[in-house]
């Protein structure tokens, strides 16, 4: 008799070391409910040192509003060779404010948190329709949230999926070329980051979780 076939796995890291967001048990709780869902197992942890081993297992890493210096310098590495050999990373909201000092890491995400303005309604622009995680959005996309600006426009080096119109709130500060969502390649492995994701009512909005759950997919290549 043939084995039976696992799920894939989704490891799910939620260290932080400076701002931690109260919404994180509410992210945990949604991609394990879009795992049990949708095909795919979920582990989720905390412990720095998880990652000085392999985590070759797992189709993706979520960095779920991770922030600070999250990974020992052996953990740096295997996260590293993990993405260049194939694997999925998905960056959620403050994985953006996480690795200051790891060059590596900011090239892998694509860019670096700077600042945000209040929380607040605003609207999104859907520049991509064919990816997973843009897909089944509106072309314009409101929603609430802090609305991230970064360091520099990642435009260049990645995929934009979509952008802050920053006409719809106050306090934007990149101008029209306003990347929230985007993907990219490392080595032979698959990137997305979201900068959405800030509160727990997104972890509850059907539009967010489909985006998520997109974003997921694509980066651990699993099939609809």
């Amino acid at each position: 008799m043939a084995a039976a076939q696992l799920d894939p796995r989704v490891l799910v890291y939620t260290r932080t070391t400076a701002y931690r967001h109260e919404s994180i048990p509410d992210g945990i709780a949604a991609v394990r409910s879009l795992g049990a869902a949708h095909g795919f197992t979920v582990y989720a942890t905390e412990d720095a040192g998880f990652f000085d081993a392999p985590v070759d297992p797992y189709a993706a890493v979520v960095f779920l509003s991770t922030s600070g210096d999250v990974l020992t310098s052996a953990g740096r590495e295997h996260l590293a060779a993990y993405v260049e050999a194939g694997g999925g990373f998905v960056g959620v909201h403050a994985a953006a404010c996480t690795e200051y000092d790891w060059p590596y890491y900011g090239e892998l995400l694509g860019a670096r948190f700077a600042r945000h303005p209040d929380y607040q309604p605003g609207k999104l622009l859907v520049e991509d329709r064919e990816h997973p995680a843009t897909q089944r959005l509106p072309a314009a996309w409101e929603f609430t949230d802090e609305w991230y600006d970064f360091r520099a426009s990642p435009r260049d080096s990645v995929r934009v999926l979509a952008s802050a119109d920053e006409s719809s709130y106050d306090g934007g500060g990149m101008g029209d070329d306003h990347p929230l969502v985007w993907c990219r390649e490392q080595g032979t492995g698959r990137v997305f980051y979201t900068a959405l994701g800030h509160a727990s009512e997104a972890y509850e909005d059907p539009d967010f979780r489909a985006h998520l759950l997109g974003g997921i997919r694509w980066a651990a290549r699993l099939q609809p």
